[in-house]
């Protein structure tokens, strides 16, 4: 059994509060738009850390994390993309692998919407964590946590704060 931290779209934030929402989880997974390699390397000291770059990343974290990881987690195949679109709406560069060779769970961010949904036809469970960063157009930070239990996903939990109290406060 392991418990899973999901979230992507920090664009360099994380709010604090989401620290307390990770702690029992066993590894955190980011979906791209880390923003620094030093967000990275925080959310990394914290839990072990499986990421993949998205779009705003620079070299510092496109030399690290790579644009698709594909890995099994427990007996659950994982694939986790920036930009890899939704059921019945896949982006063109995913679109043939998913349809050839699809996993049990396809993890995507970059819409800073908040979607948990299974593909009937493929049959897998889709999740776009939202965004956990206050950059965007978002009203909601929000994250989730899961458990993957053998072939078992469940116990999706859901974190969410407005987005006016994740931007930090001058100092």
């Amino acid at each position: 059994m392991r418990r899973i931290g999901l979230l992507s779209d920090t664009h360099g934030f994380l709010p604090e509060r989401l620290f307390s929402f990770f702690e029992k989880v066993d590894e955190i997974w980011h979906a791209g738009d880390l923003g620094t390699i030093g967000l990275a390397d925080r959310l990394a000291d914290f839990k072990p850390l499986k990421g993949v770059y998205g779009n705003i990343d620079g070299q510092d974290v496109r030399t690290v994390y790579p644009l698709h990881q594909r890995f099994m987690c427990e007996d659950v195949d994982v694939w986790m993309t920036h930009i890899g679109g939704y059921p019945g709406r896949y982006e063109c560069y995913v679109k043939p692998d998913i349809y050839r060779n699809p996993p049990n769970l396809f993890i995507s961010g970059h819409s800073h919407i908040l979607k948990v949904i299974y593909d009937k036809k493929l049959n897998f469970l889709h999740i776009n964590p939202g965004a956990a960063g206050y950059k965007g157009f978002h009203k909601k930070c929000t994250a989730v946590r899961f458990v993957i239990d053998g072939k078992n996903i469940r116990d999706m939990e859901v974190w969410e704060m407005e987005r006016s109290a994740c931007i930090p406060k001058p100092q």
